[in-house]
C-alpha cells in the first residue's frame, strides 16, 4: 500500500511583494550594506552593523522621497569633545555649490543635539548622552514635527514650509566634527 504525501508549498504572486503599507515600520538600513542610499560628496561605509560616516562634507541620502513619516535611529559621535552631523528631511535637492540641503536639519552638533533651525520651538532639552549611543525619534506630519531623544519627549513644533515630500539624509561633516556612526534606522510612513 502506497501512502501519498502532499506538501503544501505557498506560492506568492509577484504583486504581493509591494511597498510596505502606511503605518508599517521598516528598516532603512539593513546593517550590512548601503543599499537604498546614495553617497554624495562624502565617504561612508558599513562597519559592525553601523553606517560610519568616514570622511568629507556631504550626505548619505535615501533613494526614496518621503512626506509624512516617523524616523527612528541611534547615533554616536566617535569624538567625545567635538561632533557635528545631522539628519536633513523633506528636501528636493542639494544645491550644486553646497554640500548639504538648505533645510530642514535635525542637528547633531555639540550643544544643538535635536534642534531644528528655522522651526520655532524646535529646541532640544538636554537629553543627549555624551560618548554613548543616543536614540532619536522624529515625527513629521503636515506642517508639524516632534522629537523624542533617548525615549523622552524633547519638543513639538509647527511651521514646516516648502516641499510636502523629500529625501532624508545623514549629514557628513567630518572635518568640522569628526566621524559619526548611525544604526537601527527605521521609518514608518504615515498617511
Amino acid at each position: 500500500m502506497a501512502i501519498l504525501c502532499v506538501l503544501s508549498i505557498p506560492v506568492f504572486a509577484a504583486d504581493e511583494a509591494k511597498a510596505p503599507a502606511a503605518g508599517q515600520r521598516v528598516a532603512l538600513f539593513d546593517g550590512k550594506t548601503l543599499d537604498g542610499w546614495d553617497i554624495i560628496k562624502c565617504e561612508a561605509v558599513v562597519e559592525d552593523g553601523s553606517i560610519l560616516i568616514k570622511a568629507g562634507n556631504g550626505v548619505v541620502q535615501t533613494k526614496k522621497k518621503y512626506s509624512d513619516f516617523i524616523i527612528e535611529f541611534e547615533w554616536k559621535a566617535l569624538k567625545v569633545d567635538k561632533w557635528d552631523s545631522g539628519v536633513y528631511f523633506r528636501y528636493e535637492s542639494i544645491p550644486e555649490n553646497k554640500p548639504w540641503p538648505n533645510r530642514y536639519q535635525a542637528n547633531l552638533r555639540k550643544g544643538d543635539e535635536g534642534n531644528v533651525g528655522g522651526l520655532k520651538n524646535a529646541k532640544g532639552q538636554g537629553l543627549f548622552k555624551n560618548g554613548e549611543w543616543n536614540s532619536f525619534k522624529m515625527t513629521v506630519r503636515g506642517t508639524t514635527a516632534e522629537m523624542e531623544m533617548n525615549g523622552k519627549p524633547s519638543w513639538k513644533a509647527d511651521g514646516l514650509e516648502g516641499p510636502k515630500e523629500g529625501f532624508i539624509c545623514l549629514q557628513a561633516e567630518v572635518p568640522g566634527g569628526g566621524q559619526c556612526l548611525f544604526r537601527n534606522i527605521y521609518i514608518t510612513e504615515l498617511k
